[in-house]
Parts: structure tokens; sequence; C-alpha cells
């Protein structure tokens, strides 16, 4: 294979792929279906025609029937007057108007079976486009269906570049989080066993040990307060009820 005609085939794949993803299939069904409503409606427009075509040929037919009646009640006029020489001319031109009758009659016969036909074209074809209508809105639902669930399976899946991007998002905000949580246990390891200095406690060891003594003597006297509150009396010792039972 030359290289124009690899460069021609690689053309016409990567066309017919645009071509694809470009393509509705609704529109297209839409537009065959319009299609063959124009062409029922040309065939219904030659049907029309040739209607027309054979009642102007009836009407004609009738007024030269209608001529030929005439022409026959003057060639007996014309006799019982004798005079054969009108006769004889109303006859002559009836019998023209004869052969024109005839000449009628067989192109009405052809108008005739020629709009048979096209009414009976015009039904065939009236069935299919009915017939291609159904089957167009049955397919056309079946793909907006169809492609309602490819859009909800991608926004669920995550296939979509969006939902890609929002994963990724919240994964590196979960990665910078349970980085952060680590950071701050490991800080707070180190001050707990003294490897980091607690920048928050008093550095001076006195002031440590007289805001321990003031915890310690609130605490007590909380505790002395709420003894008297209720009238808690501590019970005697154990000791001291055993050392009076002796003196006795």
């Amino acid at each position: 294979m030359g290289i124009a005609q690899r460069i021609s085939t690689i053309f016409k794949a990567k066309t017919s792929k645009a071509l694809d993803r470009a393509e509705d299939p609704r529109e297209t069904l839409d537009y065959s279906y319009q299609r063959q409503l124009d062409l029922l409606q040309k065939v219904r427009r030659g049907l029309s025609d040739v209607a027309t075509s054979r009642k102007r040929v009836e009407l004609q037919a009738q007024q030269l029937r209608e001529s030929g009646e005439k022409l026959e009640d003057q060639a007996r006029q014309a006799l019982s007057h004798k005079r054969e020489d009108l006769a004889r001319e109303a006859v002559a031109r009836r019998t023209t108007i004869l052969t024109q009758l005839t000449e009628l009659k067989a192109q009405h016969d052809q108008l005739k079976a020629e709009e048979e036909k096209l009414s009976e074209a015009s039904r065939r074809l009236q069935a299919k486009v009915d017939a291609f209508r159904i089957k167009k809105e049955t397919i056309k639902a079946t793909y907006t269906a169809a492609e309602a669930q490819t859009k909800i399976s991608e926004a669920v899946t995550g296939i979509s570049e969006e939902m890609g991007d929002v994963g990724m998002a919240m994964q590196r905000a979960q990665d910078r989080t349970e980085q952060m949580q680590a950071r701050a246990g490991a800080l707070d390891e180190m001050i707990s066993s003294g490897a980091l200095e607690d920048l928050s406690a008093p550095s001076d060891p006195i002031q440590a040990q007289l805001d321990s003594y003031n915890r310690t003597t609130g605490v007590e006297l909380e505790l002395e307060r709420l003894k008297q509150e209720i009238g808690y009396k501590q019970a005697p010792a154990i000791e001291s009820k055993s050392a009076g039972e002796n003196g006795k």
C-alpha cells in the first residue's frame, strides 16, 4: 500500500468517526420520513392531475355527444323538408363527431387505467409511510432512552471528564486531610514525650508550680463548699474506734 493510499484510508477512517459522532439517528430518521412524505405528495399530485384530465375528457365527450344528437335531429329535419344536401352535411359532421368520440374514449380509458394505477400506488405508499412513521418513533424513543441511560451511567461511574476531574479533586483533598491529621498526631506525640517543647506551657518552673497549686486549692475549696451544702460528715476511722474499745 502506497503512502498516498494509506493517508487516504486514515483520512476516511477519521472522517467516518467524526461523522458518527456528529450524526444523530433521530434527525436522519426524520429526514427520511420527510422525503417519503414528499414522494407521497408528488404521487398524489400526479393522481390529481390524471383525474382532472380524465374529467376534462369526459366533459368533451359529453359535449360531442350532445352535438352529435343535435346534428342527427337536424338531418331528420332536413330530410323532412326534402333537403337531402343539408341532411348529408349534418350526417357527415355527426360522423366526424363519432370518430372524435371514439378517440376520446380510448384516451379516457387510458387515463382511467393510469388513475387506478396511481391510486393503488398512493395507497401502498401511504401504508409504507405510516409503517415507517411508527417504526421511526419507536427507534427514536429507544435511542433517546439509551442516550439518557448512557449519560446517567457516565455520571454514576465517573466516566465523563467532569466526573473524573471531581473524583481527582476529592482524592487530592482526602490525601491532604490525611497528611494534616498524621502531622497533627505526630506533633501531639512529640509534645507528650517531651521531645518537642510546648510553647503554650509556662516557661517558668516556679510559675508552673504556682499554677498547679492554685488549681489544686480551687478544687479543694469547691469540694468543701459542696460538703457543707449537703451536710456531709466524714465517717470515723476504724483504727480510732478500735483504740477506744481497748481503753475501756
